[in-house]
């Protein structure tokens, strides 16, 4: 179980925080400096950058936090790739200690997965008459995990294709050749290491799979029973609807509830820092309360 525990408390609006955001270390733009600055002009209160599959960026958000001029509380956060049956689905991970060596242990390992699914990925895209992307690949992923965005941008710099959701759309999107499949850790291992690290463990964007929502609703179980602690309810383009029977799956199953914008790029106009629906909660578990201290 997670070192962190709920104390209810009465049903309230959302503190306004932004759980989920993502910065140059994975697939983001900006460095947790800048996102920090971003979300403290916002007015956010509570925020976390949830880079995928690292904690690369923790310690440069932890050392910017005090050189902003609205006082944040800074969580650490990471977004867990992992696999639900044949499914793909993300965990993010939240107020867990980021020198763990348990954790850091599991990440070694997905780094070795996202590197071969790399050249995979640009074995086949070879094979299309592309030239070589790896090295330039390599080159933006940086310190931080690679992933088919980078992909997408080294495709844009050669000229392949004009821009980064026509890559995706032509070569790397589902169902593309460049959708490579890498063995991925299942859900119960995502939630179990998030926990050993002294973390909370949320079930992110879950209308995001391409599921029905009455597999959204299987999801939701097997996490909980896989001792899931919260679900991400709230986030750039979901339904009203949606919203609302994932604020019922969360208390059906004794969850608590999160959101965040997932905000990656400023060109990406749908998102950006603290921005998601907001709405009062009929759940009192509201994960962000619990952070705020």
């Amino acid at each position: 179980m997670s070192q962190l525990s709920y104390k209810p408390e009465s049903c309230e609006e959302l503190p306004f925080s932004d759980l989920h955001c993502h910065s140059c270390y994975s697939d983001g733009e900006l460095t947790p400096e800048q996102l920090l600055k971003g979300a403290s002009e916002a007015g956010v209160s509570v925020f976390a950058i949830t880079d995928h599959d690292t904690v690369a960026g923790i310690g440069e958000l932890r050392a910017a936090a005090g050189s902003v001029a609205n006082a944040v509380q800074v969580v650490s956060g990471i977004e867990l790739t992992c696999q639900w049956g044949r499914n793909m689905v993300h965990i993010v991970g939240l107020g867990f200690d980021e020198t763990a060596p348990v954790l850091g242990d599991y990440l070694k390992k997905l780094d070795e997965l996202r590197l071969v699914r790399a050249e995979l990925i640009s074995e086949k895209l070879c094979k299309r008459n592309i030239p070589d992307l790896l090295p330039r690949v390599l080159e933006l992923a940086g310190d931080g995990q690679i992933g088919r965005p980078h992909f997408a941008v080294a495709m844009v710099e050669a000229g392949v294709v004009n821009n980064e959701a026509q890559a995706f759309n032509r070569y790397l999107g589902a169902g593309k050749i460049g959708d490579v499949k890498a063995d991925w850790p299942t859900m119960e291992q995502a939630i179990d290491i998030i926990h050993q690290a002294g973390g909370v463990a949320v079930l992110a964007h879950p209308t995001k799979y391409n599921m029905t929502f009455t597999k959204v609703r299987l999801l939701a179980g097997g996490f909980s029973e896989q001792g899931g602690d919260a679900i991400e309810i709230s986030y750039p383009g979901i339904e009203s609807g949606h919203l609302l029977q994932l604020d019922k799956l969360a208390s059906k199953h004794k969850m608590m509830v999160s959101a965040g914008s997932d905000f990656h790029k400023r060109q990406f106009h749908w998102t950006g820092i603290g921005k998601y629906p907001r709405y009062s909660s009929n759940n009192p578990h509201v994960l962000s309360k619990l952070l705020q201290h």
